[in-house]
């Protein structure tokens, strides 16, 4: 049921996220695909960032716009997963103390991530319901900015809790990738976010 709901949420913001579009956005010489390969070579992880956003090449088309909040809802998506994962490692039975708190603190961490994530998908999706012009795309953008950026120290915390030898390896080695792949994707939709809000100032200031 979550997934649907998530799936649906997803598509709703794409197309809303459709309904505004400036030259600064649009892109006419390259497909879809070649248009995600190419921005994801401006983020920390390209790999990750293409693997998590081909699947979408049709909705992104060859947006900036498209792109950012496709990458925003991945990371969601993929947070509540993670999420979702370290709280059934939570339940497993044998841990020590130290361990348990330590998934405990994981958990609640990534319970913020995906806090932050939804609310800034949420955000930038006020960009494509006509509200994304001038100081209020300024605004919008910089709550993206601060949320996204927040989500990912929730994630950071959640791996150095994870670091020494108290707790076991295989824990570390069940819960660990997952966060990072998460941290990852988050990474790169921040750069999106960084990269459609620096485009938009410069096209405002031009025609100012």
């Amino acid at each position: 049921m979550a997934s649907t709901l998530l799936s649906l949420s997803l598509l709703v913001l794409l197309i809303a996220a459709g309904t505004v579009e400036s030259s600064v956005t649009k892109r006419s010489k390259s497909n879809p695909t070649d248009f995600i390969k190419s921005s994801c070579k401006a983020t920390r992880y390209p790999v990750a960032c293409v693997q998590s956003l081909s699947g979408y090449a049709n909705a992104i088309r060859q947006s900036d716009q498209q792109l950012t909040i496709t990458a925003l809802s991945v990371s969601v998506s993929r947070a509540q997963s993670c999420a979702s994962f370290v709280k059934k490692m939570g339940l497993v039975k044998g841990m020590k103390p130290m361990e348990y708190s330590t998934v405990r603190d994981c958990i609640d961490n990534m319970n913020d991530s995906v806090d932050r994530l939804n609310q800034s998908v949420k955000e930038f999706g006020l960009v494509g319901k006509g509200k994304g012009k001038g100081k209020d795309l300024a605004w919008h953008m910089s709550n993206v900015q601060t949320w996204v950026s927040a989500a990912i120290t929730d994630q950071a915390t959640c791996l150095d809790g994870f670091d020494g030898p108290h707790v076991d390896r295989k824990l570390n080695a069940a819960i660990r990738p997952k966060v990072v792949d998460v941290s990852q994707v988050t990474s790169n939709a921040l750069a999106f976010v960084n990269r459609f809000a620096s485009r938009h100032r410069a096209a405002a200031a031009l025609t100012n």
